[in-house]
């Protein structure tokens, strides 16, 4: 919805600050007119302002004529999401526009999914608008697993399910999982599956570089299907998320939005304790 609740998004501004990858888009229907892709490893602070302004003179609009903003709530750094979603709530008071809280490891699964299978963009935003359906359970689909390291084998992450064409659903919630505990559970959905049923392919993305051998443990059930791709979080995807957020309802109430500071499972936290 617009300001006066009457029509849909038009012009979104969309961002997210989770992990070291600072990423912003300026969407019109879906359509990227212009973003900023930044590795700030962390130091948001010093970097979204400038990177916001940048965005939106390269699409040639002012911040007067957004009609909403979306923002990555996490998880993923603490001190990120807070920067993203202070700054957020700041510019959606300011400007009285709705704000959109979106997943950061759903835009993550999108654009590292899209790139890797080499998605049509403007396909995908006629989907984020409504025009094409999600993805819905097909046996040929494809799952999609995001990363984000956070630390001690533990790692931000959920799963999602896609086929071509569409944006993905999601299978699983947003969580802090043991990587290993979580491959474990991952295979055992799979074995549920009969062979001809399982998904055409499994991509564990993001953070991969310190979960690659956890991740392989699929790899005796799916052979060639399996892909580890590292990936970090690009402007354009964060807002197809944020534009299918804001076009699917309301937006947050300002003042309540807050980042998802998932917190580890506390059967997974008594292991972790003892290890």
């Amino acid at each position: 919805m617009n300001k006066n609740g009457s029509r849909p998004q038009q012009r979104l501004l969309a961002f997210d600050t989770s992990t070291s990858s600072l990423a912003v888009a300026v969407m019109e229907n879906g359509t990227l007119l212009a973003e900023q892709n930044i590795h700030a490893e962390r130091n948001h602070s010093a970097y979204l302002v400038t990177a916001i302004e940048k965005a939106l003179e390269a699409a040639g609009i002012t911040k007067q004529e957004l009609d909403g903003i979306a923002v990555g709530i996490g998880p993923g750094s603490y001190t990120g999401i807070r920067i993203a979603v202070t700054t957020a709530k700041t510019l959606a008071w300011a400007l009285h526009v709705p704000v959109f809280g979106v997943s950061s490891l759903e835009a993550t699964a999108l654009g590292a999914w899209a790139k890797g299978t080499n998605q049509d963009a403007a396909v995908l935003g006629a989907s984020a608008i409504g025009a094409a359906s999600r993805s819905e359970a097909n046996s040929g689909e494809h799952w999609i697993i995001p990363l984000v390291d956070a630390r001690r084998g533990q790692v931000y992450t959920a799963l999602f399910a896609a086929q071509s064409g569409s944006l993905p659903r999601r299978l699983e919630l947003d969580g802090i999982r043991l990587m290993d505990r979580w491959v474990a559970q991952l295979s055992e959905l799979l074995q549920s599956y009969a062979p001809e049923e399982r998904p055409a392919a499994i991509w564990f993305v993001g953070d991969v570089a310190l979960h690659e051998a956890s991740a392989e443990a699929l790899r005796p059930l799916v052979g060639d299907r399996l892909h580890i791709t590292s990936y970090e979080l690009e402007g354009i995807w964060m807002g197809l998320v944020g534009t299918a957020r804001s076009c699917s309802g309301a937006g947050d109430e300002v003042h309540a939005l807050e980042p998802n500071y998932t917190q580890l499972a506390e059967a997974e936290a008594k292991l972790l304790r003892k290890a």
